[in-house]
């Protein structure tokens, strides 16, 4: 019987252009993804280096860039968030079924961009739909590191059998079942949070 349901947020609630940072620091050089990128975004999203210290090691990369034009770039992902989601889950917190979690790899710089997007009368009835509003770079995990998952099931006194985690990155899915968690790998623009109770 599920009584937990622990919800990813980019494009599970607010939309996200996931091309769009990369085409907008093509502008500035980019062409993939090496090692030295990688490693400073996954640090940056585990809260293990500052915006600023993200920002200005980012500008030793692509040169050309100002820090603004980096910031520009670096939240161009974050779109809207749809009403009809925000009711949702404002509807499924009321009816008390289930304890509800926010589980999201995000970092500063999204999550202030998210704000500015939503306003914060918005962002704030999405927040206080959870019981608790997991940030990555706030707790210092990242999906899909086994370890997120296991720090949310022991801080909240969870049962992993009774856990349903929605997410629409397929690894991040396949980490939280190997736990025993059950899980949604949500397809973007096939599927929608809205209809959750089809999948539980």
């Amino acid at each position: 019987m599920i009584k937990n349901i622990i919800f990813d947020f980019g494009d599970i609630f607010i939309n996200l252009d996931k091309t769009a940072t990369a085409l907008e620091l093509s502008k500035f050089g980019f062409t993939e993804i090496t090692p030295e990128l990688d490693t400073l975004m996954k640090s940056y999203e585990k809260g293990l280096i500052s915006s600023d210290d993200f920002i200005a090691d980012t500008n030793k990369i692509f040169t050309t860039a100002t820090p603004e034009q980096l910031k520009i770039a670096w939240n161009k992902i974050i779109l809207d968030f749809p009403e009809e989601r925000l009711t949702f889950i404002e509807t499924l917190a009321k009816e008390t079924n289930y304890r509800l979690f926010l589980l999201s790899n995000t970092n500063e710089l999204h999550i202030e961009q998210v704000i500015k997007n939503m306003n914060i009368d918005r962002y704030n009835r999405f927040k206080n739909c959870f019981e608790q509003f997991y940030l990555s770079h706030l707790i210092n995990f990242r999906k899909p590191d086994a370890a997120i998952y296991e720090f949310v099931l022991k801080e909240n006194n969870l049962k992993a059998k009774e856990s349903f985690f929605i997410d629409d990155t397929k690894e991040n899915t396949i980490a939280a079942e190997k736990l025993g968690i059950k899980s949604w790998n949500l397809q973007v623009g096939k599927e929608d949070i809205i209809n959750l109770k089809s999948k539980l």
